[in-house]
């Protein structure tokens, strides 16, 4: 366990990290930021392509939690401190189900049971997000979208004649690298101490797409957007207008096409896509600032929020690890096992968040 403080209100949160097995028999990293009062919802981090959650999401989950939110987080397969090949993902419906598993698995815990819950992705994890929604719709109560990857914009939307192509080799050839991109680091972080920051974490994918990578985002984007209409979870979805990563005209779409009843869009003049982690400080303060605000205001009459319960047929699959398998050794589980204060030179304790 570890204890936080977060720089600017000094609120201190407690941090956890935990290795669980799926259902597939694979290692993967979880975390949690606790507020030391009793939790007034639980929100679910979903992280972006080749990101993770333990450094990258730091600052999502401390400002949260300090805000009274129990914050989980999951390193997808093959991403962060995960086992698997490096992002490398095979099927993209096992990172829905991975994470269907473990946040339900959190909500069957008897302190999170009546707790209202709400989903929040970044880039790619939005558009795990608005699978989750998808697989369960009435078992989450809002999702917070940063940036989603939920349509493929028709500035970069591939010929089919590619598609069909690749496609034809992907079971060949299936982890080669060899889909080119520009350097998403480059056109997402517009703070330019902050992009070093990240080009600094190890834990960050940031070579080429692995081709089948490349194509399951490809068929879940075009997949999702043919279903947008059919998006009846309440959410707020913001985005960069200066966003060159995901086109802003994907959130439009998503505001303008979604059946929900309650649902907010916020364009932000001048930002990029890395709007929680990117931009200059202040900036950051305002994302956040609008983030919490309308958690608060979902919660702010928690007995109209209708939790359901966790389903008879639920069967839990994810296995906890008692001893942590780490890849870097006694050396790290040693470094777990510490519990102390971080974070008193002030934003030096975060790592920053965003794709």
């Amino acid at each position: 366990m570890e204890v936080e403080i977060h720089p600017n209100n000094k609120t201190v949160v407690e941090y956890q990290e935990e290795y669980i097995r799926n259902a597939r028999g694979v290692q993967l990293f979880t975390c949690r930021w606790l507020p030391f009062s009793t939790p007034k919802a639980v929100v679910f981090l979903c992280h972006g392509y080749g990101m993770e959650c333990s450094g990258f999401m730091r600052e999502c989950g401390t400002r949260l939690a300090s805000a009274g939110y129990a914050v989980f987080g999951i390193d997808y397969e093959g991403h962060g401190r995960s086992r698997g090949a490096r992002c490398y993902i095979k099927k993209f419906e096992n990172i829905v189900n991975d994470c269907d598993d473990f946040f339900k698995s959190v909500c069957a815990q008897e302190e999170y049971t009546d707790k209202a819950r709400f989903l929040y992705g970044e880039s790619m994890g939005g558009a795990v997000t608005l699978l989750l929604h998808k697989k369960d719709p009435s078992f989450w109560n809002g999702a917070v979208l940063v940036a989603p990857m939920c349509k493929i914009s028709e500035k970069v939307k591939p010929h089919p004649v590619l598609v069909n192509i690749l496609t034809r080799v992907e079971e060949i050839i299936p982890k080669w690298k060899i889909v080119p991109t520009k350097d998403v680091i480059d056109s997402a972080f517009k703070d330019s101490i902050k992009r070093e920051e990240i080009r600094n974490n190890k834990l960050i994918y940031q070579d080429k797409p692995r081709l089948k990578t490349a194509l399951e985002m490809l068929r879940t984007s075009m997949s999702l957007e043919d279903s947008l209409s059919k998006v009846m979870i309440p959410f707020f979805v913001l985005h960069g207008e200066a966003d060159t990563v995901t086109d802003p005209e994907v959130s439009k779409a998503l505001y303008e096409r979604a059946s929900s009843r309650d649902k907010t869009i916020k364009l932000y003049p001048g930002m990029w896509h890395a709007l929680t982690s990117g931009e200059p400080d202040e900036n950051i303060d305002i994302v956040f600032g609008d983030i919490i605000a309308w958690l608060d205001e979902r919660m702010s009459d928690a007995n109209a929020i209708a939790v359901t319960p966790i389903h008879p047929s639920f069967k839990n699959s994810i296995e906890k690890l008692a001893d942590i398998e780490s890849p870097s050794g006694r050396q790290h589980q040693r470094q777990q096992q510490r519990s102390y204060l971080c974070g008193l030179k002030g934003r030096r304790m975060f790592h920053h968040s965003a794709m």
